[in-house]
Order: C-alpha cells, then sequence, then structure tokens
C-alpha cells in the first residue's frame, strides 16, 4: 500500500469486530510512528494503550457521569466557542449526513443521544490510545502532535487495522487520567479507537466530503 492509498483508505471507522488486536501489532504501529517530526525533536507524545478490563471499567465511569448529567471539561478548547462559516455549515452538514444515513430523525433525541454514548465506548473497538501532553508546552508541540496521530492511523491502515480518532474521548479528562494514574500536569488530548472494522455495519459506509483543491490553495509564481 502506498502513501497516497492508505490517505484515501483511511477514514473513521464506528463499528468494530469483537476481535483482539495483538499488542505486537500495535507496538509496530508506534514504532512506525515515532518518527513523526516535532520541533527541536520534543517528541511531545505520551501514549497509554488501554483494552480488556480496564477499557470496560474506565468506559463505564464516562457514561456513567454522561448519563448523571455531568458536562465534561475537555483540558482545552478543541472546537471554537462561536461557529463562524464557513465551519458552521461543515459541521451541520456532517451531523445531518450520519444521522440520514442511521435513518435518525432530527427530533429523535434520543437516538441521538444513544448515537452520542457510543463515543464513550470507542465504539466497541477493543484497543484505544489515549493521548498526553505536557501543559507547559506550546501550540508547536500541538503540531506536532497532530502529525504523530496521522501517522499511527497511516501506519494502521496499511496493518489492516481500522481506527477512529475522537475528541470525544477526552472529554472527561479527569476520570481518564485517575484511573490511568497520569500526572497532574499532563492534558488529554484525544483518543484513537482502533481494531477491525466492521465491514457489513451501515455506519461504515458513512463518509465525509471533502471540498475540492482551488478552495484552500493558491499558487504564486
Amino acid at each position: 500500500m502506498t502513501v497516497s492509498e492508505a490517505l484515501k483508505e483511511r477514514k473513521s471507522t464506528r463499528a468494530f469486530l469483537p476481535k483482539a488486536v495483538p499488542q505486537a501489532l500495535i507496538e509496530e504501529v508506534l514504532e512506525d510512528a515515532k518518527y513523526a517530526p516535532s520541533g527541536v525533536n520534543m517528541q511531545p507524545w505520551h501514549v497509554c494503550v488501554v483494552s480488556g478490563e480496564k477499557k470496560h471499567t474506565l468506559e463505564q465511569k464516562v457514561i456513567e457521569a454522561f448519563e448523571s448529567g455531568h458536562k465534561g471539561v475537555m483540558d482545552y478548547a478543541y472546537y471554537p466557542s462561536t461557529w463562524e462559516e464557513p465551519y458552521k455549515s461543515r459541521r451541520k452538514e456532517t451531523g445531518l449526513l450520519m444521522y440520514s444515513m442511521l435513518g435518525i430523525a432530527k427530533e429523535d433525541k434520543q437516538r441521538q443521544m444513544e448515537q452520542w454514548k457510543l463515543n464513550y465506548r470507542a465504539f466497541d473497538a477493543p484497543v484505544v490510545l489515549y493521548f498526553f501532553i505536557d501543559a507547559r508546552l506550546e501550540k508547536g508541540s500541538y503540531l506536532d502532535y497532530g502529525m504523530f496521530l496521522q501517522s499511527i492511523m497511516l501506519s494502521a491502515t496499511e496493518k489492516g487495522l481500522a481506527t477512529c480518532p475522537q475528541a470525544a474521548l477526552a472529554e472527561f479528562p479527569s476520570i481518564v487520567k485517575e484511573e490511568l494514574a497520569i500526572e497532574a500536569n499532563k492534558l488529554l488530548l484525544c483518543g484513537i479507537a482502533m481494531g477491525y472494522e466492521g465491514k457489513e455495519a451501515l455506519i461504515n459506509s458513512y463518509r465525509t466530503p471533502r471540498i475540492a483543491l482551488h478552495e484552500f490553495t493558491t499558487f504564486y509564481h
């Protein structure tokens, strides 16, 4: 598989097979990703790989907090506080496309809620990778981290694994950090669900559109 093929093949998978991922394979993915670039070679990543009983315990605590009405607060602002165009329309289109494909009506708040809760179970993937960063670092290290995360997903794709990057897995950082015994000076950035794709699942046929090249690129000569 070429890099170009992996970039186009990768997608956010939201239904996984109940099939364990060998630790050796996860290690191969992370060994590949560690070659991602970072400013002055800071390598700001700290990864926690969670599966089995620990994953079940952690996700149950998060779901209980969510169902009790506790609103999770991320360690940093992932999304803007006010949505402006064109991002507002893109966000709305993405949600409508998914709910329409699943047959979830706009008025059906209960089914929307149940679908959202699947985020906290990492869509039942057998493995979740949680990513932490030193709170003292600046925006440049967040850029570095993005390249590291993409490297993980591309390597996983090449190796036949499916992934889903999830900001939702960072909505209850205090619970995650307590359960995984993470230091207070670390920020929880996000998680990645990892496993084998359930190819028959309708949700995995969902694709988000991409804007045309000319809409985001300007050439100067």
